[in-house]
């Protein structure tokens, strides 16, 4: 089972060379579950939203890969390239939203174990390379 990464709080900014900024998106956490010819969206509260947003799960059914999971962000982009949640939040634009990631997990055994790759798709942008089992 992969849980969601949570942030956490710090004084200041890192500056060490270890870490990886990223620009806060507001959207809906997802984490995208593939199990061979299954896919799923599930929000950190535990609902399936793939019927919500199925070009994301459609999306994910084209990548080789047969098993893998992202943990991730549902946003709707405006045309100033800011997440515009009101409209995400709406739900009449459900059509565009896109999928940011911040992990992406591919499974290689029956285990939990886990291993870092690519990204999947245009438009899923790594943060945290570091898999967790």
């Amino acid at each position: 089972m992969f849980e969601f990464c949570l942030p956490t709080t710090g004084t200041k900014v890192p500056a060490s060379p270890d870490w990886l900024h990223e620009i806060k998106f507001d959207g809906y956490r997802l984490r995208v579950e593939r199990n061979s010819e299954r896919v799923r969206l599930i929000t950190r509260g535990g609902y399936d939203w793939t019927k919500r947003y199925p070009w994301i799960a459609e999306a994910a059914l084209k990548n080789r890969q047969k098993h893998f999971v992202i943990d991730g962000v549902a946003v709707i982009l405006g045309v100033d390239g800011y997440s515009d949640f009101n409209a995400l939040h709406s739900g009449k634009h459900n059509e565009e939203v896109q999928l940011t990631c911040w992990r992406w997990m591919v499974t290689i055994s029956a285990s939990s174990r886990s291993r870092c790759a690519r990204p999947i798709w245009p438009g899923c942008w790594l943060a945290d390379l570091t898999a967790s089992s």
